[in-house]
């Protein structure tokens, strides 16, 4: 691949103490040093008690005049600097909230040198009132703890629907039963009054300021009459509606608050707020707030990138490869693993990985071409730049986890599987492939499927086999129909599907894992799967974000936004998203219009 010039001054190869010392991110780790040390003061000591709230509201929520718990005594201890980073439900009108992230191993060193950001201001309005619909407890079995200083109420019926999908062993089954023991154990704390509400930091949540209230009582509301009053769904809309009315105004031992219904299901809040009443979606699930502001993995150097920065670029060979030491204002915005290209009419093309950051400077590394017939991976060429660059991550045995997004037809599962056949039949790199996805059907489901683990796993295996297909093809060239049906024999017997239902609790070693429709598995499913890793196994998860079918998941809150936001900067993992389809012009023109 044709190269840029290389500069005039020269730096000698990496001293071997350099290459063991680790990279850091002097950048990000400043950025996130604050939150690094909020989390440990939190942590780490009590914050005495200050007022939260100003003269006219109170932070205890009362309820009529049989239910009303009293007025409390003393302000509440008020809720560390970490615990306001993420707020969980708000109002659609309000600006979203910064997501924090947790500094990533490269970044440790220079968060510990890193000054400490000033001091967050603490909230000025009074805590609100948020009634949890059913299905935010069984979305979500922590969200008790997730409303900040915020006080929290659950209907009675509420505790009803809980109690009805609490048999089973769905994910559904499984979150009401942990929500079931979670209550249990609020209501089981030394001191506990459900009169006077539940501390929610008792059980040592302490990012948790606010309490927990259950209906005690029946409420005084009037729906409308085109609402059937048996519905569990308008029954909490009516003790939402009969709080709003009890909190509208002040009164003595019973201060002004604003009531909030969080719920997950759209037609619930659309009736809300038709009925005049708040309503809001849980947010605190959500990795992203817009899926165009995730993580792509790739960067277009600009222009005047060389003309710029020239003078402070040094170059060196190691191999077959180049690389680059450059620092300026690109580096604070670099990862490690993050691919860096720079094309330009009438100048050579560079493509490169990140490889280091120090300080104020970041090492870039050129990069395999996998386009040309040479390096061609079991008979696969890239087609395109993307293509190169998650045939570089799947490659290479330093790098652990690799997500690949992208629209049908990028070539995710053709790649994957002929790096893995290339690594495992080849290079005896690793043993095996094993190959799973999750079974969320398009259309009606068609019932239960008879044979094995693997024959069941057959009928939601048709990418594989589709891809199999041509790279079992073998060379064209006279195999016969014999060599073919042996080389296909041998392919399959080194590749095993197998269901996520069973992962729990298997290690993996030395395996090749491909997580296929990734984009359908929630973050708790996704960390499930991650954590199966042993030594030498090295997972590939892929899958289209705009294709989510499961109820609840949406691009912000899916298992595979969670992966790659998470993982980025990690020197063990890489991420890209492929931007151009290659399975046929005609599916390419369709990803476009339809």
């Amino acid at each position: 691949m044709p190269l840029p010039p290389a500069p005039t001054k020269r730096a000698a190869l990496l001293s071997p103490d350099a290459h063991d010392a680790p990279a850091r991110s002097s950048h990000r780790g400043s950025r996130r040093s604050g939150e690094s040390r909020t989390d440990s003061a939190s942590s780490s000591g009590s914050s005495q008690p200050l007022e939260l709230f100003d003269r006219h509201a109170a932070d205890a929520v009362g309820g009529g005049s049989e239910a009303a718990p009293p007025i409390r005594a003393k302000a509440k201890p008020a809720p560390s600097r970490g615990q306001r980073q993420q707020p969980v439900a708000r109002r659609e009108s309000e600006a979203p909230a910064p997501v924090v992230h947790a500094p990533a191993p490269q970044q440790q060193i220079a968060a510990t040198q890193a000054p400490a950001r000033p001091k967050r201001s603490k909230s000025n309005g009074p805590a609100k009132l948020f009634v949890l619909d059913t299905n935010v407890l069984l979305h979500d079995p922590m969200c008790l703890f997730r409303f900040e200083e915020h006080d929290i109420f659950l209907p009675m019926i509420v505790l009803e629907e809980l109690d009805g999908h609490k048999k089973g062993t769905t994910e559904v089954a499984r979150n009401g039963r942990q929500t079931s023991r979670t209550l249990d154990a609020l209501a089981a704390a030394q001191d506990a009054d459900i009169a006077k509400g539940l501390k929610l930091d008792t059980t040592g949540h302490r990012e948790a300021g606010g309490k927990l209230f259950f209906q005690t009582a029946p409420l005084d509301y009037s729906l409308p009459i085109s609402l059937p009053q048996g519905k569990a769904d308008n029954q909490i809309l009516g003790v939402v509606q009969a709080l709003r009315d009890l909190y509208a105004n002040d009164q003595p031992g019973r201060p002004k608050q604003e009531v909030v219904l969080v719920s997950k299901d759209i037609n619930m809040r659309v009736k809300a707020r038709a009925l005049g009443l708040a309503a809001d979606d849980y947010q605190n699930d959500k990795t992203l707030e817009d899926g165009d502001l995730l993580y792509a993995g790739s960067l277009a150097l600009p222009a005047d990138f060389w003309t710029r920065q020239s003078k402070t670029v040094e170059s060196w060979q190691s191999g077959s490869n180049t690389f680059y030491r450059v620092s300026g204002p690109l580096v604070p915005n670099l990862y490690i693993n993050q691919f860096v290209y720079f094309e330009a009419p009438g100048e050579p093309s560079m493509y490169a990985r990140v490889t280091e950051i120090r300080d104020k400077t970041a090492v870039f590394k050129t990069l395999k071409d996998y386009s040309s017939g040479k390096n061609a991976v079991w008979g696969v060429n890239t087609r395109n730049r993307e293509q190169n660059f998650a045939m570089n991550l799947l490659m290479d045995p330093e790098v652990d986890f690799v997500t690949l997004t992208g629209t049908a037809g990028t070539g995710k599962t053709l790649m994957a599987l002929a790096s893995g056949l290339t690594q495992v039949l080849d290079d005896r790199r690793y043993t095996e492939i094993i190959m799973t996805r999750a079974t969320v059907s398009v259309g009606e489901d068609i019932g239960f499927l008879p044979g094995t683990e693997e024959e069941k796993m057959g009928p939601w295996m048709g990418a594989l086999d589709d891809n199999l297909e041509f790279l079992a093809k073998g060379d064209g060239g006279g195999a016969g129909e014999w060599g073919r049906a042996a080389t296909n024999e041998l392919i399959r017997s080194r590749i095993k599907v197998k269901s996520m239902n069973f992962m729990r609790g298997r290690t993996f070693l030395n395996k090749y894992v491909i997580i296929d429709e990734a984009q359908n598995l929630t973050p708790k499913q996704m960390k499930t799967l991650i954590t199966r890793a042993g030594p030498g196994t090295k997972i590939i998860c892929m899958g289209n974000l705009a294709q989510i079918d499961t109820p609840y998941l949406t691009e912000g809150s899916s298992g595979l936004t969670f992966a790659v936001d998470k993982f980025k900067g990690w020197p063990h993992g890489g991420h890209i998203t492929l931007a151009r389809g290659e399975r046929s012009r005609l599916a390419d023109f369709a990803s476009d219009v339809l």
